[in-house]
């Protein structure tokens, strides 16, 4: 099965504090894969590493089998490995048409003509209209983004992510901040994205990647402790000690004979 993206070996090491340590993993094109893991597993330095923003001190990232793990965060953005964010950072007082409309013109090269009449850019605004609407947010195009509950905002972070054209998502705890009760809009906004895209998503709650992966990946002390089926991952028992933290696991055990 073709690969969009395969992690190889990856460390990162600050002074005496290994923070990433060997971490491997792959994901197939259409992937839907979780990676997870207690407090200070390191898995927003593994999300830094993939996107860019941290270097790795050995290892390496490739995107569709290309090495990407010399590029900076814009040109792995262009090649498409595209991230969300846990806090949004959108424009309020931007409608959440002009937002997308936004990253649609940034991806085309043309965000100095963002405020031309729209009819000179006209498949720029269809493209916009068409991501607006897959995420189910047409009711809410013409309302600033001050205007609409911060669920909805998440998803507009989500369709700017789409207008940059990804073939890798990182999405990264998308459900942080959102009250319970609207966490199945994002789980449906999530289902509806295109099936091609491989998605990696950085995620604590476990109703919500019950509800979004296939597979997943546990994050602990900087390593992998096991990628298997959701099923199986939420199932085990080494990992339910891994959060409850009153059980050694088997990562423990092969630290201490390093």
């Amino acid at each position: 099965m073709a690969l969009a993206l395969q992690v190889e070996g990856l460390r990162k090491a600050y002074g005496g504090l290994i923070v990433t340590d060997d971490v491997s993993l792959s994901l197939p094109k259409g992937a839907r894969h979780a990676l997870i893991g207690p407090n200070g597993a390191g898995k927003s330095t593994l999300v830094g590493l993939l996107s860019g923003v941290i270097r790795p001190d050995s290892g390496r990232i490739l995107l569709n089998g290309q090495d990407i793990s010399s590029k900076s965060p814009a040109e792995r953005t262009k090649r498409g490995l595209v991230r969300t964010f846990q806090v949004t950072s959108l424009f309020p007082r931007l409608t959440v048409r002009e937002n997308v409309l936004l990253a649609v013109h940034e991806h085309r090269g043309t965000s100095a003509q963002l405020w031309d009449a729209a009819t000179s850019y006209r498949s720029h605004v269809e493209r916009a209209e068409e991501i607006i609407a897959q995420l189910g947010l047409s009711v809410d195009r013409h309302a600033t983004v001050s205007e609409i509950s911060y669920g909805r905002q998440r998803l507009i972070e989500i369709a700017i992510a789409l207008a940059l054209e990804p073939k890798v998502l990182l999405l990264d705890e998308p459900a942080a901040g959102i009250p319970g009760s609207e966490t199945h809009i994002l789980l449906n906004a999530i289902g509806r994205l295109p099936a091609d895209i491989a998605i990696l998503m950085i995620e604590h709650d476990m109703e919500i990647v019950k509800g979004f992966a296939d597979k997943v990946t546990v994050l602990v002390q900087g390593r992998v402790l096991t990628t298997d089926t959701t099923a199986n991952v939420l199932a085990s028992d080494e990992v339910r000690a891994v959060y409850l933290g009153n059980a050694p696991t088997a990562l423990d055990e092969r630290m201490s004979h390093a």
